[in-house]
Formats: structure tokens, C-alpha cells, sequence
């Protein structure tokens, strides 16, 4: 199992949750019915709408964006160098206690 913390940007509001190895943030967000992960697309990389904020001790563990995912983040709302979409980041062991926050909202 893998244990997620999502917290709200908007009010501080922390949604502790464990997943198993294989989903993907995304997924493990929408199975646990975490508000602010709306993923439109269900996940195809075609939207921004599961953006999140990586948590700067867990930016190099979870890695850099690749070209089709950074494209995408463009339309998301309020871009940062610690965006990232939950739908391309595949959760493992080596993810266990990670911290991401949702933004304000999607785009």
C-alpha cells in the first residue's frame, strides 16, 4: 500500500489515503472520492483538470514532467515549477507518504 496526503490549497483540509502500487495518483484520488481531482479526460492526458502541487521533498522522487504532460499543464490553473498532472504520476512503494496539494481549482 501506498499512503497519499492530498491537501486543499483553498482551506488546509487533508485527505489521507492509501492505494495500491500500479494506479496512478489520479486514480487513487478518484477512489477515494478526494474533492478538487476532477479528471475530465479520465485520465488521457488530454486535459488539466488532475492537476496537482508535488510537495518540494517529494519533487525528485516523483519526477519531472514529460513533453505531452508539460504541454497539457499549460492549460491548467495557476502553473507552478512543482505542477504536475495526477494522471501520469504511477504510484509505487518508493511514493509511500507522499504530500501533494490540490489547487484552488481546475481548469
Amino acid at each position: 500500500m501506498v499512503h497519499i496526503l492530498f491537501i486543499s490549497e483553498e482551506n488546509n483540509q487533508q485527505f489521507a489515503v492509501d492505494s495500491s502500487s500500479g494506479l496512478t495518483l489520479m486514480e487513487a484520488a478518484l477512489e477515494n472520492n478526494v474533492p478538487g481531482i476532477i479528471a475530465e479526460c479520465g485520465g488521457a492526458c488530454s486535459c488539466a483538470t488532475c492537476h496537482v502541487y508535488i510537495d518540494e521533498k517529494w519533487r525528485s522522487r516523483v519526477g519531472a514532467p514529460n513533453i505531452m504532460e508539460d504541454d497539457m499543464l499549460d492549460f491548467a490553473y495557476d502553473r507552478r515549477e512543482n505542477s504536475r498532472l495526477s494522471c501520469q504520476i504511477v504510484l509505487d512503494e518508493s511514493l509511500d507518504g507522499l504530500v501533494v496539494y490540490i489547487p484552488e481549482r481546475q481548469s
